[in-house]
């Protein structure tokens, strides 16, 4: 049986993926048959290239794609072509369905893009919030600050007083 998947490649801490298609039997970074893309997760935005042509091709002959490729050709659009393909869908047809799948993916990635400075808007409102509660918290930290320099104060008198009662006590033995 022929598995789509990939092959890991690059330095260490540095991935960076073959797809490939290869014998369930042969090793992660063995033998293969065909490489049909490659992928590189470092790279930002995310560099995924395919042959689309061979691709269809080893799914029709029954290769089955791993979960990782199969979410890299949702993320590319071919899973879609692959599954209309599957159902019998007309060659236009087909091509219509993926112009407006890509009309919504170019509509997420503004949306997306909008998305991390409202975050960051929210993220400066938090540390503002934050920094005010902490001010008012200061102020009863002062407050009990200056009782506690009041109070040790008083603990010396009662360390005397204490005192005063053993020099009390020694007095009384003294005089037995």
């Amino acid at each position: 049986m022929v598995k789509l998947r990939l092959r890991r490649m690059g330095k260490k801490k540095r991935p960076f993926y073959r797809i490939v298609a290869a014998d369930i039997r042969a090793p992660r970074d063995g033998r293969f048959i065909e490489l049909i893309g490659t992928y590189d997760p470092i790279k930002e935005p995310q560099d995924i290239k395919l042959n689309e042509e061979r691709i269809l091709y080893w799914l029709r002959n029954g290769a089955q794609p791993t979960d990782t490729v199969k979410s890299l050709f949702r993320k590319k659009g071919l899973w879609l072509k692959w599954d209309l393909m599957r159902r019998g869908v007309e060659d236009q047809k087909i091509e219509e369905e993926f112009k407006k799948w890509e009309v919504l993916q170019l509509e997420r990635e503004k949306s997306r893009a909008k998305e991390p400075k409202k975050a960051v808007k929210k993220e400066e409102k938090e540390t503002k919030e934050e920094k005010a509660e902490a001010k008012k918290e200061e102020v009863p930290k002062e407050q009990t600050d200056q009782a506690q320099q009041a109070e040790p104060a008083e603990q010396p008198q009662e360390k005397d007083d204490a005192m005063e009662g053993s020099d009390v006590q020694q007095e009384e033995k003294n005089d037995q």
